[in-house]
């Protein structure tokens, strides 16, 4: 199969999940938007809270249609060729209002989560660094279709884990960050330019809009 043109550098969305501008996972995102940059790729980096949007409720989604935050949202995830999220653990689960933003979003026609790559990262003062939060992340990315990267990275500790400079003041971690990033860039380079990734079937079936994907249930 010829190689796929896609000029200019890949561009990535990168994305704290936590609305607190102090948090520890926007400076994770943070982190990762410079790692990205420094291999040469596009960091398009955002908060949850630039896309501010109600519950869902569909009675109002009948009424009213999609809030503009879920639309905003939406065209930052097509306007890039993967994402990173930086999100927080809740109670050893997804904060609610990211569950929310991708429950909004998933109503496009056609969704958009089902052509990308995501990569999970997480910041937490706990010793499990958010990991519980991330595995509960990948399910409902995982069901829209996303192709969610095989390794994740949770910091723990994270109160002290961080240089005035922004960097991890464990050099350990601070190379791990930096190669598993640029392995999910390479990925993404890959599928991007050479689509070596063919999708075999897609579980979301509220969204048919593509004839030629194999829905799971009907094979």
């Amino acid at each position: 199969m010829p190689p796929v043109t896609r000029p200019g550098p890949l561009r990535i969305l990168v994305f704290g999940a936590a609305l607190r501008a102090g948090s520890s996972n926007a400076r994770l995102a943070q982190l990762v938007a410079r790692i990205i940059s420094d291999a040469g790729a596009t960091a398009d980096l955002a908060s949850l809270r630039d896309f501010d949007m109600p519950l869902y409720d569909g009675d109002r989604e009948a009424d009213e249609g999609l809030p503009p935050g879920a639309l905003a949202l939406r065209d930052r995830i097509e306007r890039n060729d993967a994402f990173v999220i930086s999100s927080p653990e809740y109670n050893a689960s997804v904060p609610g209002l990211l569950k929310n933003a991708i429950d909004w979003v998933s109503r496009v026609r056609p969704q958009p989560f089902r052509t990308k790559n995501a990569m999970l990262v997480s910041a937490s003062p706990s010793l499990v660094g958010g990991n519980r939060g991330l595995w509960a992340l990948r399910i409902p990315l995982e069901h829209l279709g996303t192709r969610v990267y095989p390794d994740m990275f949770s910091l723990a500790d994270s109160y002290r884990a961080f240089n005035e400079d922004g960097t991890l003041a464990d050099p350990g971690l601070q190379q791990r960050l930096t190669d598993t990033v640029s392995a999910f860039l390479s990925l993404v380079e890959a599928d991007v330019r050479y689509v070596c990734l063919e999708r075999r079937w897609y579980e979301f079936l509220g969204d048919r809009t593509e004839a030629s994907v194999t829905q799971r249930a009907e094979e």
